[in-house]
């Protein structure tokens, strides 16, 4: 056990941690044109934020969470998802005084102890966005668009926006009356989990992942058809500004999102070629949210994107990145005087920004430029003591055999002369 990962969790390394790297450029890219600034909550809260924040009647507070007494007997949650500790520290930090609305975005990793399958992990990493401060709804057109440009510009194919409104408290209330009579009506078909959400939150049985609880719900009245006027108008508000950006979608009357603080518009993007787990991002708004922890009341809105399932999905749909890192140039030598001379040479280079290597295992010279060809360098240098002492040497271009004489002391220009011309 001692070498082997706990299950449900993995390791990332070179070069699916370069298409990380990438996906996250592209994710802080733009946030960061949509005006949005990242935040970084700790790891683990107080389990309390997740019993009030994400409702307890959920699969994740009841089943999911990592949970566990400290040394000083209290009780500590690792973050199951990102949007109530980002509410709590929107309280504690007084940010409802700052200029509204507040946006921001967070990259941080999550725990749920659930069976792991293809796209879901104990372990997983969440790319979210959060708003605080607008019940407009211009701001839920805007964090929809801003899901529908990152996948765009990372080559996501087949991806459906689906849309919906859950309502608020009040007209959720006369829902929830009417759901209750139809499932009372299946009670005994119900799983022992959605008996007893029965009363306590009825909404959650659409949710079920229950096969029989599923279809039950597809007879099961609809949400949106109950909703009262001002929830409808909001929903027309949202609907208005998606199609002024012709940004295509379906109303889903099914969705109703996992998380009991979700309130009027929910949504999901939805890709072909990932099998069950066909989710790549999931939002909504939470008017609520952050009077329900103690702050004063302030409509919210988000969504989270799985990265490992956004990663699944590219993958399956036959993404090609380009994401192994190769080296500019590979300084080989022959003897201690040319090393040294390599030496300074790749630190110099790196510091005029090249990614510049040389050997540190003692290859002949032979092995090095295998080397250097092994790991797709696009120069080379062979140094010996006679370009030591004339300050001079052969660039070789990999792919062409091409070679160029150059000064070893205006190497980073020469280089940087050759980046130009081939651009």
């Amino acid at each position: 056990m001692l070498t082997k990962a706990p299950r449900g969790t993995n390791d990332i390394f070179y070069p699916k941690s370069n298409l990380w790297q990438y996906l996250e450029t592209k994710m802080r890219s733009v946030c960061s044109r949509f005006g949005y600034s990242e935040i970084m909550t700790p790891t683990f809260e107080h389990t309390e934020l997740f019993l009030r924040g994400v409702g307890d009647t959920t699969d994740v507070v009841e089943k999911q969470m990592y949970t566990f007494t400290d040394k000083g007997d209290r009780s500590i949650t690792l973050r199951p998802e990102g949007t109530a500790s980002v509410a709590r520290a929107f309280i504690e930090r007084n940010m409802y005084a700052n200029p509204l609305p507040v946006k921001q975005f967070y990259i941080i990793p999550c725990f749920r102890y659930e069976k792991p399958q293809a796209g879901r992990l104990r372990e997983f990493h969440q790319f979210g966005v959060e708003v605080f401060g607008s019940q407009n709804p211009t701001i839920d057109a805007e964090i929809i668009s801003l899901v529908h440009m990152l996948l765009s510009e990372i080559g996501l194919k087949s991806v459906t926006l689906n849309i919906n409104s859950i309502g608020c408290p009040t007209c959720r209330k006369a829902y929830n009356e009417k759901l209750i009579a139809y499932f009372k009506e299946h009670y005994d078909t119900l799983c022992d989990t959605c008996k007893s959400r029965l009363e306590r939150n009825p909404l959650r049985i659409l949710d079920c992942k229950s096969p029989i609880c599923g279809e039950l719900a597809k007879d099961a009245p609809k949400l949106i058809d109950h909703i009262c006027e001002e929830c409808s108008t909001h929903f027309e508000g949202v609907k208005t500004r998606l199609d002024a950006l012709n940004i295509p979608y379906v109303i889903n009357p099914d969705i109703v999102r996992g998380l009991d603080y979700y309130t009027k518009t929910v949504f999901e993007f939805v890709a072909e070629d990932i099998g069950a787990q066909s989710t790549v991002c999931g939002g909504g708004r939470y008017d609520g949210l952050v009077q329900e922890l103690g702050g004063p009341e302030t409509p919210g809105i988000g969504f989270a994107m799985g990265i490992e399932r956004l990663i699944l999905t590219l993958e399956s749909q036959g993404a090609n990145f380009d994401v192994e890192t190769k080296p500019d140039i590979y300084i080989s030598s022959i003897g201690d005087a040319a090393d040294v001379e390599a030496e300074k040479l790749v630190y110099i280079l790196r510091g005029a920004g090249f990614y510049a290597e040389k050997d540190r295992v003692g290859r002949s010279l032979k092995a090095q430029m295998k080397y250097a060809d092994k790991i797709g360098a696009a120069y080379t240098i062979v140094l010996g003591d006679d370009e030591v002492t004339s300050r001079s040497a052969e660039l070789k271009n990999m792919q062409t055999g091409e070679k160029t004489g150059v000064q070893l002391d205006a190497l980073a220009d020469a280089l940087k002369e050759i980046n130009r011309g081939e651009e």
